[in-house]
């Protein structure tokens, strides 16, 4: 089931959010204090590109550096793909097929505005600390 949902997404919507992170990790890339901020995004892109299956988890080693490192995104990037979040959720919210994708982007907006100090995880394994 989470296949079918994945390919659906991609579709609908999935491709075109990860061109927005993809897009967004390249311009932050470009000066050597952005690459944290770039890989970010090239993580949550990838996660934007196959939710279903996958959560995100606060961790618990994520301090004071992530919080200013929010604030950075938040102003960089963060904003701007949070909207893309919202006006895909609401289109994909005018039909009844689309109402769970809809639904799925307004769950992606909170990771995109704050990123950091965040983990995406399997579902089958949602408080695990380790990678994907």
């Amino acid at each position: 089931m989470k296949t079918i949902l994945n390919v659906i997404w991609l579709v609908l919507s999935g491709f075109w959010l990860f061109l927005g992170y993809l897009a967004a990790g390249v311009l932050l890339c470009i000066t050597i204090i952005g690459i944290p901020f770039g890989i970010a995004a090239f993580r949550i892109g990838v996660y934007a590109l196959w939710p279903f299956g996958y959560t995100t988890v606060e961790r618990r080693d994520a301090g004071a550096p992530s919080c200013v490192g929010n604030v950075l995104w938040l102003i960089l990037a963060g904003w701007w793909l949070a909207l893309a979040h919202i006006v895909t959720g609401v289109l994909l919210c005018i039909t009844i097929i689309g109402i769970p994708f809809g639904i799925a982007n307004f769950k992606l907006i909170p990771v995109s505005l704050l990123p950091l100090g965040r983990e995406i995880v399997s579902t089958d394994r949602p408080f695990a600390s380790s990678g994907w």
